[in-house]
């Protein structure tokens, strides 16, 4: 049986210069984003589209999503099937492009997660859980561009230092 999950949320644009959109440099693309229970967001376009370098995009908040998704699907995965995963990073990267018509598209998506496991008998499994990670992550699930997977695993050290 399918469920359903709604989520909410308020924006608001914070750019009136004094003269609203009189003309594309009259005003300012910072916004709020308002969750209730949770920290306001500070959000800007892209410093390329006269933004706020200082503030969080629609472009980085779309990667971030799709980095977050697979991390919370991967690690559900890897509990699931027995891999300790002890730590996880991703630099993850997003291409896209505009066209002269001013409209533009995400072409790909790359996560680069480097995951740290317990042990060196799960680098097998660890590596190949990604895929299964991909099927189950919502956001992936939502977008119409290939979002690839570039994944390391490696073998915590147990290092012991004597003093």
């Amino acid at each position: 049986m399918k469920k359903q999950h709604h989520y909410q949320l308020s924006l608001r644009w914070n750019g009136n210069l004094g003269e609203g959109t009189l003309n594309y440099k009259s005003y300012a693309r910072i916004y709020t984003v308002h969750i209730d229970g949770k920290p306001v967001l500070e959000g800007s376009s892209d410093p390329y589209f006269r933004g706020d370098q200082s503030k969080h995009n629609p472009e980085d908040m779309l990667i971030s999503s799709l980095s977050a998704c697979h991390m919370l699907s991967y690690l559900h995965v890897c509990a699931v099937g027995g891999v300790v995963v002890v730590d996880y990073l991703d630099n993850a990267t997003g291409l896209m492009e505009t066209t002269p018509d001013g409209s533009g598209r995400f072409l790909e998506v790359t996560l680069n997660p480097v995951v740290t496991v317990a042990d060196a008998s799960m680098i097998e499994k660890a590596n190949a859980y990604h895929a299964r990670a991909n099927q189950l992550c919502f956001i992936a699930n939502s977008v119409n561009f290939p979002v690839k997977h570039v994944p390391e695993a490696r073998v915590k050290l147990n290092v012991t230092f004597k003093l």
